[in-house]
Order: structure tokens, then sequence, then C-alpha cells
């Protein structure tokens, strides 16, 4: 399994439940950056700072700390390989993480990865996108131009989602939960066959868990699956487990 994160701001939950669930289960994970050196999580999302009295309803979870805090202690995290030098030889999964800050739009931009996402779809293998991770999935393009997930069904980080994050602390941190003038919602959808393949699922604000996974919500089609935000994570990484035994 390959986990390719950019070099600081990725979403700590999104990144590192799939890393528990699939090393629990007996796979092997790998992760790459653009330079080779471990990479940083969001650190807002970690401690709650500058989030106020909207922290704990904000930032990571207990689950999602606990399981990042396991992550950046392993070999795998602390040695990682450099974008440039992955290909989908090298892999039987490819998961793609989220996150809103600043400095995840050199991973979204990227087009090593773009590239990497289309040979990995071309090739059928896994692959598991959340939330801005689908951002990337969608900019990746087919050998006719069109995205990888044109004619795919999926979810994403939700426009009503991003929207209300972004109204409830613009405030003070400004644009921070909005990576891009375009909603993630309103870019993936641009990209798909028909408006009606981009699935928001039902509305709440509950998370899910190691013993409530039917609190998170998924999309698959195919061999590919994706999730919305961190409270999808724990489904989202099960599911993802799942599909790898069934290849």
């Amino acid at each position: 399994m390959l986990i390719p994160i950019p070099s600081s701001d990725f979403d700590p939950t999104e990144t590192a439940v799939p890393w528990q669930v699939l090393v629990a289960r007996g796979h092997t994970v790998k992760f790459a950056t653009p330079d080779g050196q471990p990479g940083r999580a969001d650190d807002r999302m970690l401690t709650g700072r500058g989030l106020g009295v909207l922290a704990p309803m904000m930032k990571a979870d207990a689950n999602g700390r606990d399981a990042y805090a396991q992550m950046a202690q392993s070999p795998a995290f602390l040695h990682p390989g450099r974008h440039a030098a992955q290909g989908p030889e090298g892999f039987d999964g490819l998961l793609l993480p989220g996150g809103h800050a600043p400095g995840m739009k050199p991973y979204l931009e990227s087009r090593e990865l773009q590239a990497l996402v289309a040979a990995t779809f071309a090739q059928g293998k896994p692959v598991g996108a959340i939330c801005h991770g689908v951002v990337l999935a969608a900019r990746a393009s087919d050998a006719h131009g069109k995205s990888v997930l044109h004619g795919r069904r999926t979810t994403a980080l939700t426009r009503q989602m991003e929207l209300m994050a972004w109204a409830l602390t613009a405030l003070w941190l400004g644009r921070y939960y909005r990576t891009y003038p375009v909603t993630v919602q309103d870019e993936v959808s641009a990209a798909l066959a028909r408006p009606d393949d981009f699935v928001t699922g039902p509305v709440s604000t509950r998370r899910d868990t190691p013993s409530s996974l039917d609190a998170g919500f998924t999309v698959r089609d195919g061999n590919y699956l994706s999730a919305r935000w961190p409270g999808d994570a724990h489904r989202f990484a099960n599911e993802f487990a799942a599909m790898l035994g069934q290849g």
C-alpha cells in the first residue's frame, strides 16, 4: 500500500486511521513525500490551536490523534520515499488522504502525483480517496484526456461541509477552510460525467469510530472508494482494507 502525502498540512485522521487499520490487517504500508523527508500533519487539526470553543468539534478526535501518534513513530512514516520515484508497479493499492490548509496545494497540484493516480487507475488497482484527496483524483487525466473519475460515482468533502466550516471560522482564520475559491464538490462534480455522480450522503456532524462504522459514509465504484471527511475515516479504512482483501 502506498500513501502519498505533502510535506505539510495533511489531515492527521484521514492519513493515520487508514494506516492503523491496514497495518492491523497485515498490509505493508509505505509513504511518499515530495523530498523523501517525513511529512507534518496540520498542527491545528491535532491541537485545536486557533479554533477556540469550536476545537472539540473541529480538531481530530481522540481516535485520530492516537492513530497519528502511532503512525508518526513508525519506520515507514519516518523514512518515506519520494513522489517522483513511485510507480504503480511498486504497490497493490493507492490511498489519497486529504487536508485543507495551504500546505496541501503542492500535493493537489502535483503533476507527478496526478500521473501516478492515472496510471494506478489504468492498471485497475484499488484507489481510495477521502476529502481533498478526491480533488487529486479528479485532476488526474486518462489516455483520452478526461478525468479518471469521469463515468464513476464518488463523494468528497461536500459544499455544505466546506462552507459551514469556513463560515464558522472565517472571522479569525480567514480562508483556512477554503483551499481554493471553488469548493471541492464543485470542482469534482465538473470532472464527472453527470452531476448526479457526486453523492453527498446524509447530513451529519457525528464522527465514526472503530465500534460505530455506520456513522461514516463512503461511495464505492468498482476498485475506487471515496469518503467525505475525517468523520468517515474508520469506515473508509475498513472498507478499503476489505477491497484489498478481495483483490
